[in-house]
């Protein structure tokens, strides 16, 4: 029996490509905002220097999203595109606000709610392309 990996259609391709390219672009994002919280070994890296880098990154995948916007992943992508936008409004007027979070606690709690609107559309997306394979 030979198994054949399952493709997705042509049409396709280009905006699966395009997703493919920016989600590299938004795990930096988020990666550069937690590097703000401290570790064992390094204090980390100042919040303000850390949300700017997050709202660059989140800046540079809101302006790739209409790369893939096809109607076979609408809701998905809606969904993207309102997450990205959410979590950029959110570190804009944290930015606006010079918030000190309180403690450690304030500070995962803060970058967690960054987070969250990103994770699950992104994820969902991305099956959203695996069950279109043919």
């Amino acid at each position: 029996m030979i198994f054949r990996r399952r493709r997705l259609p042509e049409h396709l391709a280009a905006p699966f490509e395009a997703f493919q390219a920016l989600v590299p672009m938004l795990e930096r994002a988020k990666a550069a905002l937690t590097e703000s919280v401290p570790g064992t070994r390094l204090p980390g890296r100042p919040l303000a220097e850390t949300l700017w880098e997050f709202e660059e990154g989140l800046r540079a995948v809101d302006q790739g999203m209409p790369a893939w916007r096809i109607s076979e992943v609408e809701p998905q992508w809606l969904a993207a595109r309102d997450g990205v936008r959410e979590a950029l409004s959110l570190a804009q007027r944290l930015r606006g606000e010079s918030p000190e979070p309180a403690g450690f606690e304030g500070l995962i709690g803060l970058i967690g709610d960054l987070l969250a609107p990103l994770g699950e559309p992104f994820e969902q997306a991305a099956e959203r392309f695996r069950s279109l394979r043919a």
